[in-house]
């Protein structure tokens, strides 16, 4: 399995990413280790999470969020 993820981060920016492991992934990212935008831009909680049954399925839908406005990202994540 293949979550798809949004973090928001102490600024308010969100960033959205795919991993297998959801809880090892964001304590990767708090502790600096999650790549260069999570280093700049702390992530303080993950607001929306997907579950995808196979990378190639989650990687699309995670370009399909990356491309969404920051105000359609909200809105997804209020589904929850």
């Amino acid at each position: 399995m293949y979550y798809v993820y949004i973090l928001e981060c102490e600024d308010g920016s969100l960033y959205t990413g795919i991993t297998t492991d959801l809880e090892r992934r964001f304590k990767e990212h708090q502790e600096g280790k999650g790549g260069a935008y999570t280093r700049a831009h702390k992530p303080i909680k993950i607001v929306f999470a997907e579950q995808h049954e196979n990378r190639s399925i989650a990687s699309k839908r995670e370009a399909e969020i990356k491309s969404l406005t920051r105000q359609q990202k909200i809105n997804l994540t209020n589904r929850r």
